[in-house]
């Protein structure tokens, strides 16, 4: 389930939720952060993986120690990612708009 950076509406700045909200599904809230955080962990190993191959697009490779070069691609691109809201906020958005397939291994 891939997470389309662009068009997410989860917030940048940390925000309350109620707790009501984020444990209705599962009437637990232990469970529902459980769920929510295994998704974040998925969505941060995306985002990773993401920056890195587009860093690497505009990676320039050179023996030499002693030149450091400025990539302003590779520093536009950082800063893309910086601005993005957290893996949290995508996962609880995500949660919030029952797009997280879950299931109770206990109970199937």
């Amino acid at each position: 389930m891939a997470t389309d950076l662009k068009k997410t509406n989860a917030p940048v700045n940390t925000i309350t939720y109620n707790k009501n909200v984020i444990e209705e599904k599962t009437g637990n809230v232990y469970e529902a952060i459980t769920i929510i955080a295994k998704r974040a962990n998925q969505i941060n190993s995306e985002i990773k993986k993401e920056l890195i191959d587009k860093l690497d697009e505009f990676a320039t490779y050179n023996d030499s120690l002693e030149e450091v070069f400025e990539n302003k691609e590779q520093i536009e691109v950082s800063k893309f990612y910086e601005k993005l809201p957290k893996p949290h906020a995508l996962a609880v958005q995500e949660w919030l708009e029952d797009r997280i397939y879950y299931r109770d291994t206990n109970k199937d």
